[in-house]
């Protein structure tokens, strides 16, 4: 299987993902933690794609690198510096609740693993055939 389908499928499942999260935290949890649930899970899914367009921008269709291995390093610390920085504004000054963050930004560890289980199921029932 190829990145892109991959991608596409992990893209879908973490939106999915988030529309299940948000609606189960409203209806269960109420509006605070439904908005922290939601943010959490808008801040992550934006994270992932940037660290997908960073690598795919960084190697060409063979796998051979097209830029320094500094420069991705480099994005990547800033990136995660900026995404601290959004979290501790928003949890620090009390805008969100840090709870429904939190279950919010497992959006795309849920997904990633939800796909692992499904292909290693697919492998053992092709492997059994």
């Amino acid at each position: 299987m190829d990145w892109k389908t991959l991608y596409r499928e992990l893209r879908t499942l973490n939106w999915l993902i988030l529309l299940i999260l948000c609606s189960g935290s409203f209806s269960l949890w109420g509006k605070a933690q439904g908005i922290g649930v939601l943010v959490g899970g808008l801040i992550i899914i934006a994270n992932f794609s940037l660290l997908q367009h960073t690598i795919s921008r960084a190697f060409s269709l063979k796998g051979e690198m097209k830029r320094g291995k500094a420069s991705i390093i480099a994005k990547y610390y800033f990136r995660l510096l900026g995404l601290g920085i959004i979290l501790y504004f928003l949890v620090g000054q009390g805008r969100i609740d840090p709870v429904g963050l939190a279950v919010g930004l497992s959006t795309i560890y849920l997904s990633v693993v939800i796909i692992g289980i499904q292909k290693a199921i697919r492998m053992k029932n092709e492997g059994a055939i």
